[in-house]
Protein backbone atom coordinates (compact mmCIF):
# COMPACT_ATOMS: atom_id res chain seq x y z
CA UNK A 1 0.00 0.00 0.00
CA UNK A 2 1.46 3.24 -1.11
CA UNK A 3 1.83 6.11 1.86
CA UNK A 4 -1.11 8.46 1.86
CA UNK A 5 -0.66 12.04 1.72
CA UNK A 6 -1.01 13.08 5.41
CA UNK A 7 2.01 10.90 6.18
CA UNK A 8 5.27 12.37 5.32
CA UNK A 9 7.98 12.36 7.79
CA UNK A 10 10.73 14.83 7.74
CA UNK A 11 14.46 14.04 6.84
CA UNK A 12 16.69 16.77 7.93
CA UNK A 13 20.38 16.64 7.26
CA UNK A 14 21.93 17.51 10.97
CA UNK A 15 21.15 14.92 12.86
CA UNK A 16 25.48 14.28 13.20
CA UNK A 17 25.55 15.76 16.50
CA UNK A 18 22.99 13.36 19.13
CA UNK A 19 24.36 9.95 16.90
CA UNK A 20 27.93 10.89 17.49
CA UNK A 21 27.21 11.29 21.42
CA UNK A 22 25.37 7.98 21.12
CA UNK A 23 27.46 6.12 18.86
CA UNK A 24 30.51 7.36 21.18
CA UNK A 25 28.86 6.49 24.55
CA UNK A 26 28.07 2.97 22.82
CA UNK A 27 24.26 3.28 23.20
CA UNK A 28 21.02 2.14 21.27
CA UNK A 29 17.68 3.81 20.85
CA UNK A 30 14.86 2.43 19.89
CA UNK A 31 14.34 5.64 17.50
CA UNK A 32 17.06 4.01 15.69
CA UNK A 33 16.17 0.39 16.09
CA UNK A 34 12.81 0.74 15.78
CA UNK A 35 13.08 2.32 12.47
CA UNK A 36 10.39 4.75 13.75
CA UNK A 37 9.43 7.75 11.46
CA UNK A 38 10.56 10.73 13.42
CA UNK A 39 13.92 9.91 14.16
CA UNK A 40 14.72 13.02 12.30
CA UNK A 41 12.79 15.42 14.17
CA UNK A 42 13.53 14.26 17.56
CA UNK A 43 17.31 13.98 16.94
CA UNK A 44 17.39 17.50 16.15
CA UNK A 45 15.90 18.75 19.69
CA UNK A 46 18.06 16.96 20.59
CA UNK A 47 15.91 14.37 22.52
CA UNK A 48 16.35 10.30 22.35
CA UNK A 49 14.80 7.29 24.17
CA UNK A 50 18.13 5.08 25.10
CA UNK A 51 17.42 1.42 24.49
CA UNK A 52 18.65 -0.53 27.26
CA UNK A 53 20.11 -3.83 27.88
CA UNK A 54 21.23 -4.53 24.42
CA UNK A 55 19.65 -4.41 20.83
CA UNK A 56 18.22 -8.12 20.87
CA UNK A 57 15.01 -9.11 22.12
CA UNK A 58 13.80 -12.41 23.65
CA UNK A 59 10.13 -12.32 21.89
CA UNK A 60 9.32 -11.66 18.08
CA UNK A 61 6.49 -9.01 17.85
CA UNK A 62 4.89 -8.69 14.06
CA UNK A 63 5.31 -5.13 14.06
CA UNK A 64 8.55 -4.89 15.72
CA UNK A 65 11.75 -4.54 13.72
CA UNK A 66 14.33 -5.13 16.39
CA UNK A 67 15.71 -8.53 16.05
CA UNK A 68 14.64 -11.45 17.76
CA UNK A 69 17.46 -14.12 19.41
CA UNK A 70 19.40 -15.01 22.29
CA UNK A 71 20.23 -11.87 23.93
CA UNK A 72 23.73 -10.96 25.34
CA UNK A 73 24.58 -10.62 28.60
CA UNK A 74 24.21 -7.61 30.31
CA UNK A 75 26.40 -4.14 30.30
CA UNK A 76 26.87 -3.06 33.59
CA UNK A 77 28.33 -0.15 33.44
CA UNK A 78 25.30 0.96 30.54
CA UNK A 79 23.38 2.75 32.88
CA UNK A 80 26.36 5.10 33.73
CA UNK A 81 26.50 5.35 30.04
CA UNK A 82 23.01 6.57 29.74
CA UNK A 83 23.26 9.01 32.49
CA UNK A 84 26.67 10.74 30.93
CA UNK A 85 24.82 11.29 27.50
CA UNK A 86 22.14 12.36 28.97
CA UNK A 87 24.05 15.27 30.55
CA UNK A 88 26.03 15.31 27.26
CA UNK A 89 22.90 16.31 25.27
CA UNK A 90 21.71 18.53 27.79
CA UNK A 91 18.37 16.42 28.13
CA UNK A 92 15.53 17.69 30.46
CA UNK A 93 13.65 14.91 29.83
CA UNK A 94 14.78 11.41 29.35
CA UNK A 95 13.20 8.36 27.97
CA UNK A 96 14.36 5.15 29.19
CA UNK A 97 12.99 1.90 27.23
CA UNK A 98 14.68 -1.50 26.44
CA UNK A 99 14.02 -4.74 24.63
CA UNK A 100 12.18 -7.73 26.50
CA UNK A 101 14.08 -9.60 28.53
CA UNK A 102 12.42 -13.10 29.80
CA UNK A 103 15.77 -14.43 30.02
CA UNK A 104 16.44 -12.60 32.95
CA UNK A 105 15.28 -13.45 36.56
CA UNK A 106 14.04 -9.86 37.03
CA UNK A 107 13.01 -8.88 33.58
CA UNK A 108 15.46 -6.49 33.60
CA UNK A 109 13.76 -4.35 36.07
CA UNK A 110 17.14 -3.69 38.40
CA UNK A 111 18.92 -2.29 35.19
CA UNK A 112 15.77 0.20 34.37
CA UNK A 113 15.95 1.37 38.05
CA UNK A 114 20.27 1.67 37.97
CA UNK A 115 19.46 3.49 35.06
CA UNK A 116 16.86 6.23 36.56
CA UNK A 117 19.05 6.50 39.22
CA UNK A 118 22.13 6.78 37.27
CA UNK A 119 20.65 9.76 34.76
CA UNK A 120 19.10 11.24 38.61
CA UNK A 121 22.56 11.95 39.55
CA UNK A 122 24.29 13.26 36.47
CA UNK A 123 21.01 15.35 34.90
CA UNK A 124 19.51 15.85 38.76
CA UNK A 125 16.60 18.70 37.13
CA UNK A 126 15.58 16.34 34.78
CA UNK A 127 12.62 14.23 34.29
CA UNK A 128 12.36 10.42 33.80
CA UNK A 129 10.20 8.83 31.84
CA UNK A 130 10.48 4.45 31.51
CA UNK A 131 8.57 2.53 29.01
CA UNK A 132 9.21 -1.03 29.99
CA UNK A 133 8.10 -4.77 29.30
CA UNK A 134 5.24 -6.48 30.74
CA UNK A 135 7.91 -8.38 32.92
CA UNK A 136 5.79 -11.35 32.97
CA UNK A 137 3.65 -9.54 35.14
CA UNK A 138 5.97 -10.21 38.10
CA UNK A 139 4.88 -7.36 40.58
CA UNK A 140 7.81 -7.48 42.47
CA UNK A 141 9.60 -6.34 38.65
CA UNK A 142 7.28 -3.48 38.43
CA UNK A 143 8.02 -2.78 42.16
CA UNK A 144 11.95 -2.38 41.60
CA UNK A 145 11.43 0.46 38.40
CA UNK A 146 8.56 1.96 40.64
CA UNK A 147 10.96 2.50 43.81
CA UNK A 148 13.49 4.36 41.78
CA UNK A 149 10.61 7.08 40.97
CA UNK A 150 10.45 7.71 37.35
CA UNK A 151 8.43 10.93 36.82
CA UNK A 152 6.67 8.75 33.91
CA UNK A 153 5.89 5.08 33.85
CA UNK A 154 4.58 3.75 30.41
CA UNK A 155 3.57 0.57 29.49
CA UNK A 156 1.84 0.21 25.45
CA UNK A 157 -0.81 -1.90 25.30
CA UNK A 158 -0.43 -1.81 21.26
CA UNK A 159 -3.09 -3.19 19.76
CA UNK A 160 -6.62 -4.48 20.43
CA UNK A 161 -7.14 -8.28 22.31
CA UNK A 162 -8.44 -10.09 19.04
CA UNK A 163 -5.23 -9.12 16.95
CA UNK A 164 -2.51 -10.01 19.75
CA UNK A 165 -1.78 -13.43 18.94
CA UNK A 166 -0.83 -11.99 15.58
CA UNK A 167 0.56 -8.43 16.67
CA UNK A 168 1.85 -9.77 19.89
CA UNK A 169 1.73 -13.62 20.28
CA UNK A 170 4.06 -13.81 23.46
CA UNK A 171 2.02 -10.64 25.03
CA UNK A 172 -1.16 -10.69 27.14
CA UNK A 173 -3.60 -7.82 27.17
CA UNK A 174 -5.39 -8.84 30.56
CA UNK A 175 -1.27 -8.93 32.33
CA UNK A 176 -0.66 -5.29 30.38
CA UNK A 177 -3.56 -4.06 31.66
CA UNK A 178 -2.71 -5.35 34.96
CA UNK A 179 0.90 -3.63 35.15
CA UNK A 180 -1.42 -0.05 34.55
CA UNK A 181 -3.16 -1.02 37.96
CA UNK A 182 -0.56 -2.03 39.77
CA UNK A 183 1.37 1.23 39.54
CA UNK A 184 -2.17 3.37 40.06
CA UNK A 185 -2.90 1.15 42.97
CA UNK A 186 0.70 0.92 44.28
CA UNK A 187 1.59 4.84 43.83
CA UNK A 188 -1.57 6.41 43.11
CA UNK A 189 0.68 9.83 42.39
CA UNK A 190 2.78 8.15 39.41
CA UNK A 191 1.57 9.26 36.22
CA UNK A 192 0.70 6.57 34.00
CA UNK A 193 1.22 6.49 29.94
CA UNK A 194 0.10 4.13 27.58
CA UNK A 195 -0.23 3.63 23.58
CA UNK A 196 -1.94 1.97 20.56
CA UNK A 197 -1.39 1.41 16.91
CA UNK A 198 -4.22 1.66 14.05
CA UNK A 199 -4.01 0.02 10.82
CA UNK A 200 -3.87 -3.84 11.76
CA UNK A 201 -7.45 -4.78 11.00
CA UNK A 202 -8.70 -3.52 14.07
CA UNK A 203 -12.23 -2.12 14.36
CA UNK A 204 -13.64 0.94 15.84
CA UNK A 205 -15.68 -0.37 18.63
CA UNK A 206 -12.75 -2.51 19.60
CA UNK A 207 -10.32 0.45 19.52
CA UNK A 208 -12.79 2.37 22.02
CA UNK A 209 -13.40 -0.55 24.21
CA UNK A 210 -9.27 -0.59 24.85
CA UNK A 211 -8.88 2.92 26.02
CA UNK A 212 -11.87 2.33 28.16
CA UNK A 213 -10.27 -0.84 29.45
CA UNK A 214 -6.91 1.92 29.70
CA UNK A 215 -8.70 4.59 31.75
CA UNK A 216 -10.23 1.91 34.03
CA UNK A 217 -6.75 1.34 35.27
CA UNK A 218 -6.14 4.59 36.06
CA UNK A 219 -4.13 5.45 33.38
CA UNK A 220 -3.37 9.57 32.86
CA UNK A 221 -1.63 9.64 29.00
CA UNK A 222 -2.31 7.87 25.79
CA UNK A 223 -0.80 7.72 22.69
CA UNK A 224 -2.86 6.80 19.52
CA UNK A 225 -1.05 6.73 15.83
CA UNK A 226 -0.52 4.88 12.58
CA UNK A 227 0.73 1.41 12.36
CA UNK A 228 3.66 1.94 9.88
CA UNK A 229 5.93 -1.33 8.54
CA UNK A 230 8.95 -1.44 9.27
CA UNK A 231 10.34 -4.09 7.30
CA UNK A 232 9.13 -6.50 4.56
CA UNK A 233 9.36 -9.41 7.14
CA UNK A 234 6.71 -7.26 9.51
CA UNK A 235 3.12 -7.43 9.19
CA UNK A 236 1.69 -5.49 6.04
CA UNK A 237 -0.44 -2.52 7.02
CA UNK A 238 -4.08 -3.43 6.71
CA UNK A 239 -5.75 0.31 6.35
CA UNK A 240 -4.22 3.61 6.45
CA UNK A 241 -6.63 5.74 9.46
CA UNK A 242 -7.71 9.24 8.24
CA UNK A 243 -6.17 12.11 10.09
CA UNK A 244 -10.15 12.75 10.73
CA UNK A 245 -10.45 9.34 12.88
CA UNK A 246 -7.29 10.15 14.98
CA UNK A 247 -9.26 13.38 15.91
CA UNK A 248 -12.09 12.15 16.72
CA UNK A 249 -10.97 9.08 18.89
CA UNK A 250 -8.37 11.93 20.81
CA UNK A 251 -11.67 13.99 21.51
CA UNK A 252 -13.12 10.76 23.10
CA UNK A 253 -10.25 9.55 24.79
CA UNK A 254 -10.16 12.91 26.79
CA UNK A 255 -13.93 12.82 27.27
CA UNK A 256 -13.20 9.52 28.89
CA UNK A 257 -10.56 11.58 31.57
CA UNK A 258 -7.31 10.69 29.98
CA UNK A 259 -5.59 13.78 30.95
CA UNK A 260 -3.52 14.08 28.32
CA UNK A 261 -4.02 12.40 24.47
CA UNK A 262 -1.55 12.69 21.36
CA UNK A 263 -3.86 11.23 18.62
CA UNK A 264 -2.58 11.74 15.26
CA UNK A 265 -0.90 9.20 11.90
CA UNK A 266 2.66 10.31 13.47
CA UNK A 267 1.95 10.20 16.80
CA UNK A 268 4.41 7.71 18.95
CA UNK A 269 4.62 6.76 22.36
CA UNK A 270 8.14 8.74 23.47
CA UNK A 271 7.66 11.21 20.61
CA UNK A 272 7.18 15.02 22.05
CA UNK A 273 7.27 12.68 25.52
CA UNK A 274 8.05 15.89 27.40
CA UNK A 275 5.42 18.06 25.99
CA UNK A 276 3.20 15.90 26.82
CA UNK A 277 4.36 15.79 30.21
CA UNK A 278 4.66 19.83 30.59
CA UNK A 279 0.54 19.95 29.34
CA UNK A 280 -0.50 16.90 31.45
CA UNK A 281 1.30 18.67 34.36
CA UNK A 282 -1.61 21.69 34.11
CA UNK A 283 -4.25 19.83 33.94
CA UNK A 284 -3.70 17.46 37.18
Amino acid sequence: MRLPEWIRTKNPRRLHDTKRILRRYGLATVCEEARCPNVGECFLKPTAAFMIMGSTCTRNCGFCSVKSSVPEPLDHDESERVGMAAKEMGLRYVVITSVTRDDLSDGGAGHFARTVDAVRRYSPGAKVEVLTPDFKGAQSSINTVLHARPDVFNHNVETVPRLYPVVRPLADYRRSLSLLAHIKNTAPEMRTKSGLMLGLGERLNEVMGVLRDMRDTGCDIVTIGQYLRPLRSNLPVVEYIQPETFERLRLTALSMGFTYVSSAPLARSSMNAEEMYNNEETKI
